[in-house]
C-alpha cells in the first residue's frame, strides 16, 4: 500500500554524493505514479543506482512544459503522485518548474516538499563568504553586455552575490565581475559533496586568468563578497533599463538601485529617450 500522498513532490535529488539521498526520497521516487524530470537518462541512473523499481519518467523541461502542464495538472487532480526532480539538487533553484507548482496551488493541490541538497546552500555554507545576507544571479549571462548590465544592476548592493556558471564561461565571468565591481574577493565552489571537492577563493581578475590558461571542468558556483557599495551612474543604469524597459518601468528600477527620487530619474528617464529616439 502506497504511503505518499496525492499531490506534487517537489524533491531535492544529490548533487554528487548518492550519500545525501533521505528515507523520503528514496520512498517518494519508489511509490510516485509518474515522476518528472530535466532529462530521464540523468533521473534513470539515479533510480537505477539506488536499486529502485523504476516508476514512469517523464521529460519536463522549458520546450515541453507549456504543454505538458495541463495533462499533469489534470492527473493531480484525479489524486496522482507526481514527484518533481531536476538533473541535481533543489528544483525551481535555477530550474524550471515555478509553473507547475504555482497552477498546482492555483487548483487547490497539495504541494510537498521534500527538501534536500542544494549547490547554491552547500557552497555559502563552506566557502567562508557572509551569509547573513545574499542575493542569488541564477546563470550568468552568455553576452559581454547582458552580463555588464547585470553586474551594474547589482553593484550597490552590500551583500554576498552569488550565481552559477560552467567551466568553458567562467573566466570571461570572473573579467566581467573584475571590470564591473571592482577587483572583489570571488569564492568558487565546485564538485561539491563528491571526492574533488574544492572552494578557491581570490580576487576576479586573479582567478579569472588561472582558469583562463586552466578552464575547470563542471559547473560551479561563485560567490562574489561584498564590497563597498559603489555609487552609480544614473545615465548608464537608465540607459541600460530603457533597453528592454518603459520610461515608467526603467525610472522606478533606477530610484531603487541609485538612492535618487523617483520623480528626478522619471525626468532624465524622458531626457535620455528623447534624445536616443
Amino acid at each position: 500500500m502506497k504511503t505518499l500522498p496525492p499531490g506534487l513532490h517537489v524533491a531535492a535529488t544529490p548533487i554528487g554524493n548518492l550519500g545525501d539521498v533521505s528515507d523520503r526520497l528514496r520512498q517518494a521516487l519508489e511509490q510516485a505514479d509518474r515522476i518528472l524530470c530535466e532529462d530521464t537518462r540523468v533521473t534513470g541512473k539515479l533510480i537505477s543506482a539506488l536499486g529502485l523499481i523504476k516508476q514512469p519518467l517523464t521529460a519536463y523541461h522549458e520546450h515541453s512544459a507549456s504543454e505538458l502542464r495541463p495533462r499533469i495538472i489534470a492527473e493531480l487532480e484525479d489524486g496522482g503522485r507526481i514527484v518533481l526532480v531536476s538533473d541535481a539538487g533543489t528544483p525551481l533553484i535555477s530550474d524550471p518548474g515555478y509553473k507547475i507548482v504555482r497552477d498546482a496551488r492555483d487548483a487547490g493541490i497539495k504541494v510537498f516538499s521534500i527538501a534536500g541538497p542544494s549547490a547554491l546552500t552547500a557552497a555559502l555554507s563552506i566557502a567562508g563568504a557572509p551569509t547573513d545576507r545574499f542575493s542569488f544571479l541564477g546563470f550568468m549571462p552568455r553576452a559581454d553586455g547582458q552580463r555588464a548590465t547585470l553586474l551594474r544592476s547589482v553593484m550597490s548592493r552590500a551583500e554576498t552575490l552569488a550565481f552559477y556558471e560552467t567551466g568553458p564561461r567562467i573566466s570571461a565571468s570572473l573579467a566581467a565581475v573584475a571590470e564591473v565591481l571592482g577587483n572583489r574577493t570571488v569564492s568558487v565552489a565546485r564538485e561539491l559533496t563528491k571526492l574533488h571537492e574544492e572552494v578557491i577563493e581570490g580576487e576576479a581578475a586573479e582567478l579569472s586568468s588561472r582558469f583562463a590558461d586552466h578552464p575547470p571542468k563542471g559547473e560551479m558556483v561563485v560567490l562574489i563578497h561584498p564590497g563597498q557599495a559603489e555609487a552609480l551612474d544614473l545615465d548608464q543604469v537608465l540607459t541600460d533599463l530603457l533597453a528592454t524597459k518603459s520610461v515608467r518601468e526603467a525610472s522606478k528600477e533606477a530610484a531603487e538601485l541609485t538612492g535618487l527620487a523617483k520623480k528626478d530619474c522619471y525626468a532624465r528617464a524622458l531626457e535620455l529617450k528623447e534624445t536616443t529616439g
